[in-house]
C-alpha cells in the first residue's frame, strides 16, 4: 500500500452525477457531507511494506459500507463501482475509470481479519461523528441482541461425524493426493464421495450406531495416519484435520479390552460429552455454536447492538439522528449477562461510554448495577425476582424479614431471630450470606407452613453482602414508579435497530464463515446502519415506512 490523498471528485463526474441525480443521492450526500471518513493510512496495519502498489483501502472501506447499506454482493458492488455515478462522486473517480474485480473486496476484507482490525470501518466512522458533534459520551444508549444464523448447514450427531471425516479427505485430497491414495482404499470413495446430508442415512437405531462407528474408525485411522512419522508435518496443520481432531475428542474415544480395541460414541455427560456451550456443531465453522432463547433454538453466533437514544432538545433545535456506536458479536450460547461489561470496556475504549444505559433483563444483575455505577453509568434495566416456592403460594419471601447488619441478625414475620449467620462465596466469586433459624422454632411455629417445606431443618436465607442488598432493594422500588416506567420506554426503540439492521443488511444471516468475518460484517452492517440513519437526518425524512391509504387522502372536510 501506497497511501495516498483523497481524490478530490473530477469536474466531468461531479457534473453529470448532479444532473442525473438532481434530488441527491446517500453516496452523494455522505462525501459532500461527511467528505473523507476513511484514510490510507488508518489502513497501513493490515498491509505489508514491499509488494506492488494496491488498491486504496480507504476508497475499499468505503465501497464496503456503501455494499452493506444497500446489501449487495461482492460481484453488485464492484458492478456499482464500475458502473454507478452517485458512487463514482464518493470515491473520487472519474467517469471512465474501470474500477476492480470483486475478488479485491474479500481479499481487503481478510486483509483487516489477518490484522484484527473487524471494527476498523464502524471505529473511524464513529471518529469522522464525533469530531462532527453528532455522537459523544455520557447520554443515554440502548443495547439489546439478536440471534445470528451461521454459514453453514444444520446437522445432526451422525451426519456431524460423517460430514466431517468427509471435509479431512476432501483437504487431504486436494492438498497431497500421491499420499492419500496410499493410506485409504477404494471403498472410501463410495462412503464419503458426495456430501453426507445429501445421503439417505439408515432409519434403524441399529444400523446408525453401526455406521457411526463406522465414521468412529476412519476418524481415527485420518488422525493416526496423519500424525505418523512418515506423513508430511504440514498436514496435520490443515484446518479440516484439526477440526476432525476437535470433533473426534468431544464425539468419540477409545477403550481396549480383551476383545481388542473399541471405539465408542459418547452418548451422555457422563461419557465426556461436551456441554451445548462448547460443543462444534460443524467441521467447516468450529466457532458456530448452538443456543436456544424462548423455545427457538440456532446454531451461530449472537450481536449485541447499542445505539444512542437522545430525547429532543429544550429549545426546540433538530434532535441529532440514533446511530450504532457498539457492536459485539460473540458465540450463540454467551448470555447477554456477560456481555453488559465488555460492551462498557468497549465504548469505554471509542469514549463512548454513556451516563445512562438501557437494556432488558437479560444484562441486568446486582453485581452488574453496582459495577456500572461505579464507572458512572446509570443501568437501566429491570432486576428480575426469583420465584421461590414461598412466592408461588403466597407464603413468606425474603422481604418479609427484617434484617438487622450491624447485629448480623435477622428477625422472621413470627418474631424469631435467626442463629447461624455466615458470609461464604457461591460458585467461587459471589459473596453471599447464608442465614439460618433453628429447627426446634420453625417447627414449633404456627405459620411454618407459610416459611419452608423442610421437614427437618429451619428456614434457610440467602443474602447478598448489605451494599449490594441495599442497592437491589432501591432498584426493585424504583422501577414499580411512573417515572421510572417511562424512562424505560426509550429501551423499546432498539427493537427498530434490530429491524433496520436486519432487513437492510441481512446480519441475521452470516454472509462468512468464522467468528472474526461475522464480527467484520457487523460492524460493515453498523456503519452502512449509520449513514443510512444520516441520509433520512440530512434530507428530514423519517425512518419509518409511513403508508396513507386512498381512504385518509381524503378530504372529507371539504366535501361536507
Amino acid at each position: 500500500m501506497q497511501p495516498q490523498p483523497w481524490p478530490e471528485v473530477p469536474a466531468d463526474t461531479a457534473r453529470v452525477a448532479r444532473r442525473a441525480f438532481r434530488k441527491g443521492a446517500l453516496a452523494i450526500r455522505a462525501r459532500d457531507e461527511l467528505g473523507s471518513w476513511y484514510d490510507d493510512e488508518a489502513f497501513g496495519g493490515a498491509y505489508g511494506v514491499r509488494g506492488a502498489p494496491g488498491i486504496s483501502p480507504a476508497q475499499l472501506a468505503m465501497v464496503t459500507v456503501l455494499q452493506f447499506a444497500e446489501n449487495l454482493t461482492d460481484r453488485q458492488a464492484a458492478d456499482a463501482v464500475r458502473g454507478r455515478l452517485d458512487w463514482k462522486y464518493c470515491l473520487g473517480l472519474a467517469l471512465e475509470d474501470e474500477g476492480f474485480d470483486f475478488s479485491v473486496l474479500s481479499e481487503f476484507r481478510g486483509r483487516l481479519v489477518a490484522g484484527s482490525m473487524e471494527r476498523a470501518l464502524l471505529d473511524l466512522l464513529l471518529d469522522r461523528l464525533k469530531g462532527l458533534g453528532l455522537v459523544k459520551a455520557g447520554g443515554r444508549q440502548r443495547t439489546d441482541s439478536t440471534h445470528v444464523l451461521a454459514a453453514i448447514r444444520g446437522l445432526n450427531r451422525l451426519e456431524l461425524a460423517g460430514e466431517t471425516v468427509r471435509a479431512a479427505l476432501e483437504a487431504l485430497a486436494a492438498a497431497a493426493p500421491g499420499w492419500l491414495a496410499g493410506v485409504i482404499d477404494g471403498s472410501w470413495q463410495q462412503v464419503y464421495g458426495q456430501r453426507i446430508d445429501n445421503l439417505r442415512l439408515p432409519a434403524s437405531e441399529t444400523a446408525r450406531s453401526k455406521l457411526a462407528g463406522q465414521y468412529g474408525r476412519d476418524g481415527y485411522h485420518l488422525l493416526e495416519a496423519v500424525h505418523a512419522p512418515g506423513a508430511p508435518g504440514w498436514l496435520r496443520e490443515l484446518p479440516a484435520v484439526q477440526a476432525l481432531r476437535a470433533v473426534w475428542v468431544q464425539q468419540y474415544y477409545r477403550v481396549i479390552d480383551e476383545h481388542g480395541e473399541k471405539v465408542i460414541r459418547r452418548e451422555a455427560r457422563e461419557h465426556g460429552l461436551p456441554p451445548g456451550r462448547l460443543k462444534l456443531v460443524s467441521p467447516y465453522d468450529l466457532d458456530a455454536r448452538y443456543s436456544e432463547k424462548r423455545g427457538k433454538g440456532w446454531e451461530g453466533y449472537k450481536v449485541h447492538i447499542s445505539e444512542t437514544c437522545g430525547e429532543p432538545e429544550p429549545d426546540g433545535t433538530r434532535q441529532a439522528p440514533n446511530l450504532i456506536t457498539n457492536v459485539a458479536t460473540t458465540e450463540a450460547s454467551v448470555p447477554d449477562a456477560a456481555m453488559t461489561e465488555p460492551v462498557h470496556d468497549m465504548l469505554a475504549v471509542a469514549g463512548l461510554l454513556p451516563g445512562e444505559h438501557a437494556v432488558d433483563a437479560g444484562y441486568t444483575s446486582a453485581d452488574l448495577l453496582l459495577g456500572s455505577r461505579a464507572r458512572g453509568i446509570t443501568l437501566l434495566g429491570p432486576l428480575l425476582s426469583g420465584s421461590p416456592p414461598q412466592a408461588r403460594s403466597g407464603g413468606y419471601t425474603a422481604e418479609a424479614f427484617a434484617i438487622d447488619w450491624d447485629h448480623q441478625q435477622v428477625t422472621c414475620p413470627q418474631g424469631a431471630a435467626s442463629t447461624v449467620w455466615c458470609p461464604c462465596v457461591q460458585q467461587g466469586k459471589r459473596q453471599a450470606i447464608v442465614v439460618r433459624f433453628a429447627a426446634a422454632t420453625c417447627q414449633a411455629c404456627p405459620a411454618r407452613a407459610q416459611c419452608t417445606s423442610s421437614v427437618r431443618n429451619g428456614r434457610q436465607l440467602f443474602l447478598r453482602p448489605r451494599e449490594i442488598h441495599e442497592a437491589v432493594a432501591a432498584a426493585k422500588a424504583g422501577q414499580a414508579s411512573q417515572h421510572w416506567k417511562q424512562r424505560y420506554n426509550i429501551r423499546a426503540g432498539v427493537e427498530g435497530t434490530m429491524r433496520q439492521a436486519t432487513h437492510v443488511t441481512g446480519i441475521r444471516h452470516a454472509r462468512y464463515v468464522g467468528l472474526d468475518k461475522t464480527r467484520l460484517e457487523h460492524a460493515a452492517a453498523a456503519a452502512a446502519v449509520n449513514l443510512l440513519r444520516l441520509d433520512a437526518w440530512w434530507t428530514g425524512r423519517p425512518l419509518d415506512r409511513t403508508r396513507t391509504t386512498h381512504l385518509q387522502r381524503l378530504d372529507l372536510s371539504r366535501a361536507a
